[in-house]
């Protein structure tokens, strides 16, 4: 059983959900239009002790949100347009459920903000990426998380009735940030004034009438007798600017897994976990030898494809882990299997690009990749006899904080095209840049490279260390013992700075700006001390503020 940082036992969180098994989204599809109607229940939080009244969410809510968009992109390529509406009558969202916050340990806290943004970055890729544009018909009061969702859309619409307002109430009530990127993207993709963010930001009771598109907090206002009809306007002008994706579409299956107390078995990744040394290893199996050739034959195979799968199944061991097993700090990564079939996959999907299920693939691992590098925790790559870390999966080492690599055997990496912008991490850059630290002459002199021993890889920069048999084990199990030794939290801020080196951009930001204060506000007394503002939510009295400023 999973433990809190309480030592308090409590059910693992699932990531794996149906449309059959939605409890608070429905979803429709008819023709180019989807619609994800938000019915949240009250009674079916993800755990006991809080109601999840006027649409708030929980993290329950937004699995089955990540879910849907993820079928959308592969199973319904006819899908242009994405409408997000309301089944409860004037009001949209109201938001993270304030409730669940106040009684979560603060760990759960910071990684239900990080999923959340994730899952509202996938929108905005698949908008981006995929052109499937995505459209918010706010019918009613739409406030903090609420309204952070409906940023992540193309398109937001809100209802003209007097009464309905946009907000982002976090800090006047609540003492927080708004913690799923609303900050930055009021003003990094909405290009509100500064100013005009300011005095928005710090109304409890938000904004509503034409003030909100004047100041391009909004798109369009209608008034209540006509709100479907301009909503159904805009959806018809959107689904003229997206993306043409032809093909049937595949399945979007479940990922399964194998269980035991210290053991994660899927098809192609094995999770085994040292709880008393606090580390957990994952091994990536390569791909076989009946891999699909042709886009027809990818089509086919769906979700079974290498390509497909054994990236869903990290996707999903990353979750389980960032979730449930709190004190593993420490990610050793490895990988068994031919490293010629790893390049070749690499240079099909590289070749069938143009078709929109690879293409798919191909985001959908850059998606899986980006998950990695903003897990919390150390990771080092080991590469050894056997490993395939080429192509796809040489991003892997490239992510790693540190990379070992044993000097004997038939121990080799291998660049590919793919590694070289396919695979862009949460800024922008490809993992070679971040490596190098935008040394582009670096960069460049890797550009002819493919297959690579453990010399080549050292002269090549792209590896930490190469060691001969005697001192490989030791070295390694030295390295392991000493970072597993160090404060996690200091660990967590050294990596998150080290590994985003250059230019921000409105993703980065979010993650190594936004969440790092939401980090430190989420343990401040104002916040959740006895008499702190989350505390005290929904009580008569006032949050008690210690008013120094640091």
């Amino acid at each position: 059983m999973a433990q809190t940082t309480a030592s308090v036992a409590l059910e693992p969180v699932r990531f794996q959900t149906h449309p059959d098994r939605y409890r608070h989204w429905k979803l429709e599809i008819d023709g180019g239009f989807a619609t994800l109607w938000m019915d949240v229940q009250e009674d079916l939080p993800l755990r006991h002790g809080y109601v999840l009244k006027l649409n708030s969410y929980d993290l329950g809510v937004d699995i089955e949100l990540a879910d849907a968009v993820e079928r959308i992109r592969f199973e319904h390529p006819e899908v242009k347009t994405v409408i997000l509406k309301s089944s409860k009558d004037r009001i949209f969202c109201s938001g993270a459920n304030i409730h669940m916050l106040g009684m979560s340990a603060h760990g759960f806290k910071i990684n239900f903000c990080k999923f959340t943004n994730e899952t509202r970055l996938g929108i905005e890729d698949a908008s981006q990426n995929s052109g499937i544009k995505f459209l918010a018909a706010l019918n009613g009061v739409t406030a903090g998380g609420g309204y952070e969702l409906a940023l992540a859309c193309d398109d937001l619409v809100l209802v003209d009735d007097g009464s309905s307002a946009v907000s982002l109430p976090e800090i006047p009530l609540l003492g927080v940030l708004p913690g799923t990127g609303g900050l930055t993207r009021v003003v990094d993709k909405r290009k509100v004034r500064r100013d005009h963010a300011d005095v928005f930001c710090t109304l409890q009771e938000g904004m509503k009438g034409q003030r909100v598109v004047d100041w391009k907090l909004v798109d369009a206002l209608a008034p209540r007798s006509r709100f479907e009809e301009v909503v159904a306007e805009r959806a018809e002008v959107l689904k003229s600017q997206a993306a043409d994706r032809k093909g049937p579409g595949v399945v979007w299956t479940k990922v399964e897994v194998e269980e035991e107390d210290d053991v994660r078995r899927y098809r192609y990744v094995t999770v085994n976990m040292d709880r008393e040394g606090r580390t957990a290893t994952l091994v990536i199996q390569g791909p076989g030898s009946d891999e699909p050739a042709k886009a027809e034959a990818y089509r086919q195979r769906g979700t079974g494809c290498w390509a497909l799968q054994a990236f869903r199944e990290l996707d999903d061991a990353l979750l389980h882990l960032r979730f449930n097993e709190a004190e593993l700090g420490l990610l050793l990564l490895k990988t068994e299997g031919d490293l010629d079939r790893v390049l070749e996959v690499g240079r099909t999907l590289d070749s069938l690009r143009d078709d929109w299920f690879i293409k798919e693939i191909l985001l959908y691992q850059a998606r899986v990749l980006r998950r990695l590098d903003l897990m919390a925790r150390s990771i080092f790559a080991l590469i050894e006899p056997g490993s395939c870390f080429g192509g796809p999966l040489l991003e892997l080492v490239l992510a790693a904080d540190r990379s070992y690599m044993l000097e004997e055997g038939d121990s080799r990496i291998a660049l590919s095209k793919l590694n070289h912008g396919d695979y862009p991490m949460a800024h922008g850059v490809s993992r070679l840049v971040a490596h190098f630290s935008g040394d582009m002459d670096m960069v460049e002199r890797s550009a002819d490279l493919e297959v690579l021993d453990p010399g080549d890889a050292e002269d090549a920069g792209l590896v930490t260390a190469v060691l001969d048999e005697i001192d490989y084990e030791d070295e390694v199990r030295v390295a392991i013992e000493e970072r597993v030794s160090l404060s996690p939290d200091a660990l967590t801020g050294m990596e998150a700075s080290l590994r985003f080196p250059g230019v921000e951009n409105m993703d980065c930001k979010i993650f190594g700006r936004l969440s790092a204060w939401q980090n430190w506000i989420f343990i401040r007394p104002n916040a959740v001390g006895k008499h702190g503002a989350l505390k005290v939510y929904g009580k008569p009295e006032r949050p008690s503020f210690d008013w120094t400023r640091t």
